[in-house]
């Protein structure tokens, strides 16, 4: 497990904000573009939380992890699953949740021609990682508060074993959905490169607790940007 490096800042960078026409299984999905350099290595996918428990693609974590996406020039699709917001249809446990991911890949592969890099929160990361794992187009995976058991929901991660790419494991050492013990477990089985790594005092939503109560979001961003600058040198040009 390596430490977190605050002092990596990015290059600045002024994003444009565009409405996407992204089309699912189910329907039309609402999506958002935040804009790159013309000269982008990646293009990238950001995915939110349990629709039923509120999460969308506005969500803390979401939205402060496609900032750290977007301080390296890339661009970055979010988008709300099936049911939530705008988007058409209807929750789906999960199984047509992921099948809205692989429409999001195919629209970034269409219109970017790039690799993709990709990043989810709580059971976004669960059915984005189910997703991108294996496809040859997605070159690196942050799994943002990695979730075991919510609300009566368990997660499995057998899949991980068939995922080789980069990947990031990023939890607050206080997560009540992702005991740091059992995640410790899960990720063993995953295979090389990997990098787990804790923010202290932060919980599932990288809020403080009693005893360090300001948000950790910050923190989050910066760990994330330290190993894509790490992990894929290109970024820091």
């Amino acid at each position: 497990m390596k430490p977190v490096n605050t002092t990596f800042t990015a290059a600045p960078f002024r994003s444009q904000i565009q409405s996407v026409n992204l089309r699912g299984p189910a329907g039309r999905l609402e999506a958002l573009l935040n804009t790159g350099r013309p000269d982008a290595p990646f293009a990238t996918l950001v995915c939110h939380p349990h629709p039923p428990s509120g999460g969308t693609m506005h969500t803390k974590v979401v939205y402060h992890a496609m900032k750290a996406f977007n301080s390296f020039g890339l661009p970055v699709l979010r988008f709300n699953f099936r049911g939530t917001g705008l988007s058409e249809g209807s929750y789906d446990d999960g199984r047509g949740e992921k099948e809205d991911v692989r429409a999001a890949l195919d629209w970034l592969a269409a219109n970017f021609h790039l690799p993709i890099l990709f990043a989810g929160f709580s059971f976004g990361s669960n059915v984005g990682m189910r997703a991108c794992c294996g496809d040859a187009r997605v070159q690196g995976l942050i799994a943002l508060g990695l979730p075991i058991q919510a609300a009566g929901r368990s997660y499995r991660y057998t899949f991980l074993e068939n995922c080789p790419g980069p990947k990031l494991f990023l939890s607050g050492d206080h997560d009540e959905f992702g005991p740091r013990g059992t995640v410790e477990t899960v990720i063993a089985n995953a295979p090389e490169p990997k990098q787990l790594t804790w923010i202290e005092n932060a919980d599932h939503f990288f809020a403080g607790v009693p005893g360090s109560p300001a948000p950790k979001l910050d923190q989050m961003q910066a760990a994330m940007r330290s190993w894509l600058a790490t992990t894929f040198p290109q970024l820091r040009g």
